[in-house]
């Protein structure tokens, strides 16, 4: 009723004789019984239709709230529509509140969320942002050293888990006195049936656009080339920007149905196969965990028409993982002949678009899927500081080894250092998603990729400095990444660094790993690098200098470093020397000791 008066008013001009209305008189207007999601999804919609010219921007949740009794996820616990998502988001919300005492907007405190990829991991986000918080994503594989770190480090109030994955973080919550919500299925169904007068009685953020846009949403931990983690920090209007430009370039829309095998720690996972999908009210299938011959059953299901898989991201490692099972189980003769030719019709036919990203694709890898399946994967370039920016066409010719162009509303540019010139570099080539222009003279040549956007993140968390060196004077995010511009395409050569092991999808940094294996009684000296792989993209291997000359081997090193460091990121080559050669300021060149010790890995 007091909705429809708002509208009646602010058509009739009575409520200000001004072009701009503020979500603060809304606030005033709107009765507090209404929960957040529908109060933005409508009376606020009108104000900013007639009043601003600021982009809306709006939250998941809000988005949700178009899509009703349609099919969001389909997990382990079955189907779950976007009106489910809402009621069980927001008794979680609720619960968020009453655990932190607040009546209202928990203030961006840092929520960190340790769920499995179900209903769980969704609510938790959802709820989170629901409530005014910030939104930290862990893993179970991660040690406990590392989770501690990351809540610690993020100065977390609260903890978002299940039963199952409770134990792994029950140590640190009880040494921190911090409090844990339990979000198993059996907890939230039963949230989920209150919710209708909870969330009725849910007062509003009271926030205006600018502010609610500007607010932190979340913080990813990402390995750096020095120290520890770093967590990066995106803000509401970072993750809209990112899903916007995702959305336009790969033609996303409510009818797809999207099959979801990635680490939910990381952006891939979390925004390009999670959340874009969820946010223009398509479908997401989660799988508990990567298993080649389930994807494959999802790939060509013919049983589920209602939620049949038309869109796969993946990383490298898991094509190629799927290639090995399709060829273990396909080897010769007639019958598996028409099976090849079964599967790479329904492939063709049936999914319209399949992704693949955070490493560099091996052609070999490219070749066969497109022989097993009839698809070229579709490369793309991105980062947790910049969310996605750069991809092959979605239709037309996709060049291997390329990752295309910038997508909307991403800005790129090839640069060389100059201490001389005002910005302190000189620009190779300048493009956005129109075109690219090369500076004269300046064809085929090599720099770093700089990028700049409304995806790009807001700061390192805590680490003022940090941030400031990662962007130039005239706000270029400085990639890493060394890239070039050639026959009309952008290809990432490889980091700037060579500490940054891109392996199986994980960014890894070598020199947290050396740190880690010096933890070990018998490892004097250790040096970490990236060894290529057709599989893995990179291996991780450890050239150590032992006590007593003792090797030891991968195998003994893996069993030891399961409890130091995440599984991925423990070395699986090893060679033992007597001492590592370095300079008179006692480093080590790293792509000496590649081609020194691994001679067979670059040939």
């Amino acid at each position: 009723m007091v909705l429809g008066e708002l509208k009646s008013l602010i058509s009739r001009n009575m409520v200000l004789q001004k072009l701009y209305v503020t979500r603060k008189l809304c606030w005033a207007l709107v009765p507090h019984h209404l929960p957040v999601w529908k109060f933005r999804c409508g009376a606020l919609s009108c104000v900013r239709a007639i009043g601003s010219t600021h982009q809306r921007t709006d939250s998941i949740f809000v988005k949700a709230a178009h899509h009703g009794d349609k099919a969001a996820l389909v997990d382990s616990h079955g189907v779950h529509t976007y009106k489910d998502l809402l009621k069980r988001s927001e008794a979680t919300a609720q619960r968020i509140r009453h655990a932190l005492r607040e009546q209202f907007d928990i203030k961006e405190a840092r929520v960190a969320v340790l769920c499995p990829p179900d209903v769980s991991y969704v609510t938790a986000q959802w709820g989170c942002w629901m409530a005014g918080g910030v939104f930290v994503p862990l893993h179970h594989t991660h040690p406990t050293p590392q989770l501690a770190y990351f809540i610690a480090d993020s100065r977390c109030s609260i903890v978002l888990t299940t039963k199952k994955f409770s134990p792994a973080i029950e140590s640190i919550v009880e040494s921190r006195g911090l409090q844990i919500l339990h979000l198993d299925e059996e907890d939230q169904v039963e949230d989920a049936a209150a919710s209708d007068m909870t969330c009725q009685r849910q007062p509003l953020l009271g926030l205006t656009d600018e502010e609610y846009a500007s607010r932190r949403a979340m913080i990813v931990y990402t390995s750096g080339t020095t120290g520890p983690a770093k967590g990066v920090v995106l803000t509401h209007a970072n993750l809209q920007a990112s899903m916007m430009s995702m959305i336009q370039t790969w033609k996303w829309t409510r009818n797809d149905v999207c099959l979801h095998v990635l680490p939910l720690n990381h952006v891939h996972g979390i925004i390009n196969a999670l959340m874009t999908p969820l946010y223009c009210g398509a479908t997401c299938v989660m799988l508990p965990e990567f298993n080649a011959p389930k994807v494959w059953f999802k790939l060509l299901s013919t049983v589920d028409t209602e939620h049949r898989v038309n869109v796969f991201h993946a990383v490298p490692t898991v094509y190629a993982k799927l290639i090995e099972d399709h060829e273990a189980r396909f080897q010769c003769g007639i019958s598996i002949r028409r099976a090849h030719e079964y599967i790479k019709a329904i492939c063709s036919e049936k999914v319209r678009l399949m992704v693949c990203g955070s490493a560099a694709l091996p052609q070999p890898i490219l070749r066969k899927w497109k022989d097993i399946t009839g698809h070229t994967l579709l490369e793309r370039y991105g980062m947790t500081e910049v969310g996605m920016a750069l991809s092959n066409p979605l239709h037309g010719t996709r060049t291997p080894g390329s990752v295309g162009n910038p997508m909307p509303g991403v800005e790129v540019c090839i640069a060389r250092p100059n201490f001389y010139s005002a910005n302190g570099y000189d620009a190779i080539c300048h493009g956005d998603d129109r075109k690219t222009v090369v500076a004269e003279g300046m064809n085929h040549e090599v720099g770093e990729l700089y990028v700049r956007g409304p995806a790009v993140f807001k700061e390192y968390w805590d680490k003022p400095s940090e941030t400031e060196a990662a962007f130039t004077k005239d706000g270029w995010f400085k990639t890493g990444d060394t890239a070039q511009f050639e026959n009309g395409m952008y290809k990432i050569l490889g980091r700037t660094s060579v500490d940054i092991i891109k392996s199986g999808g994980y960014k890894i940094s070598a020199l947290d790993v050396e740190r880690d294996l010096l933890q070990h009684v018998s490892i004097v000296e250790a040096v970490v690098v990236g060894l290529p792989d057709i599989t893995w993209g990179q291996r991780v291997a450890a050239l150590l200098v032992m006590k007593d000359g003792v090797c030891i081997t991968a195998h003994d090193l893996k069993a030891w470093g399961k409890s130091v460091m995440a599984s991925y990121s423990v070395p699986s080559i090893v060679k033992c020397v007597e001492s590592i050669p370095r300079n008179n300021m006692g480093k080590v060149n790293k792509k000496q000791i590649q081609k020194e010790y691994f001679p067979e890995y670059f040939q």
